[in-house]
């Protein structure tokens, strides 16, 4: 699986099918502060990735 991450650097991840949210997580990313496409398509937390997919990691900032 390769995976975009937000500072732009890329990572490849070997490992069988996760939730969405278990892999941020695992990447030491908060989820509650990031969008995540997968294969293009942006998805819910709880969507799985793993294999050949690709993640695209954005952090999004918002304020008042």
């Amino acid at each position: 699986m390769l995976i975009s991450m937000p500072d732009g650097s890329r990572r490849v991840l070997s490992r069988s099918e996760a939730r969405i949210e278990e892999i941020v997580k695992d990447l030491g990313i908060n989820p509650e502060e990031v969008i995540v496409a997968k294969n293009g398509r942006i998805v819910p937390d709880d969507e799985t990735a793993g294999g050949s997919d690709q993640l695209k990691i954005v952090r999004f900032v918002h304020g008042g």
